[in-house]
């Protein structure tokens, strides 16, 4: 909770609430085509936005009280649904426990613990969750995480209970924000319908990225031009590159040329080149942005490599085009 201010015309309190997620717990809060997070901002009236990053990323929720709390009850409760339909039954049986990491100023964490531990004490008797305050910051921040476990009640009760003491004990002096770190995405190549990220002189498949290559290759006309046998048994976890060198050699290197319109190419490229820059390295093939042309409301992508590359290079472009248009853009989709 990094933000404490009073609402327009002192009708209440406005939080500004930031959690520290990983990539597929965003996921699970954004939905299908950020359906999801449309339906969390229409019911609770907060506004959320989610920062760029991988694998964590920050979700910050702003709004009046009770919308942030109708806001976290909305997440946590994805958050569950999604996790329980991942388990074995089980896994299902023990009911495991929702966690968010929520990210709070330090200098607001001693009023949080209290006096020899009284007040985080209190927190988790009163409420039934787990309550844990990190004792160190957080990397290039003035802040620290506090992660909170337990059933969705729980944790808004909890949550409730944080606010309170938030409000009562406003951060001192100037807060350096933690910002997470973004791990460059490893190389990827394709072979007999397989991806396969590059670590050195291994190449370590990737199913989860093949599951969204097979899906782009639904999507868009293209179709691999020659398939490769697949690998099986032990060896199939780590092949050298040379042994792929081959196999990824049968798919002939095309160019396809697309055209975005002007006012949605920043979508596309990102931050700094953040956004372009995920989507070569996800598709393993080569873009290329042509410069504005005078007078053309359009400009100009090339997409260079094997079908595969390109059809999934066209699925991440149109998958940033969709969010765009649906509002998501500035939540860092």
């Amino acid at each position: 909770m990094s933000a404490v201010t009073q609402a327009e015309g002192g009708l209440g309190v406005t939080l500004t609430i930031r959690v520290l997620m990983h990539s597929k717990e965003v996921g699970s809060i954004i939905g299908k085509k950020g359906d999801y997070v449309k339906r969390i901002r229409d019911e609770s009236g907060a506004r959320i936005n989610i920062s760029d990053g991988n694998p964590e990323r920050i979700v910050t929720v702003t709004g009046a009280t009770e919308s942030i709390f109708v806001a976290f009850n909305l997440m946590t409760r994805k958050l569950e649904e999604d996790m329980m339909s991942t388990l074995s039954t089980s896994a299902l049986l023990s009911r495991p426990p929702v966690t968010l990491r929520l990210v709070i100023p330090a200098s607001q964490c001693g009023s949080l613990i209290g006096k020899s531990g009284s007040k985080i004490k209190e927190l988790r008797e009163s409420t039934g969750a787990t309550v844990q305050v990190a004792g160190d910051l957080l990397p290039n921040s003035t802040e620290r995480a506090v992660t909170i476990s337990g059933a969705p009640d729980a944790i808004i009760q909890c949550m409730r209970q944080i606010c309170i003491v938030m409000l009562e004990s406003p951060p001192k002096g100037a807060t350096i924000p933690y910002r997470p770190k973004q791990t460059p995405v490893a190389p990827v190549i394709f072979a007999g319908g397989q991806a396969y990220n590059i670590q050195g002189q291994y190449a370590i498949p990737n199913h989860d990225l093949t599951k969204l290559h097979q899906l782009a290759m639904q999507h868009t006309p293209y179709t691999p031009l020659a398939h490769t046998s697949g690998f099986s048994g032990e060896r199939k976890r780590r092949r050298t590159t040379a042994d792929l060198e081959g196999a990824e050699a049968a798919n002939q290197i095309n160019t396809h040329e697309i055209s975005i319109p002007n006012d949605l190419i920043g979508a596309i490229i990102g931050k700094q080149g953040s956004k372009i820059n995920e989507i070569r390295q996800l598709s393993g093939a080569q873009i290329k942005i042509a410069n504005p042309i005078e007078g053309s409301t359009d400009r100009q992508v090339n997409i260079t490599g094997s079908a595969a590359n390109i059809s999934l290079a066209q699925y991440l472009i149109n998958a940033r085009l969709t969010s765009e248009a649906s509002g998501m853009g500035t939540s860092g989709m």
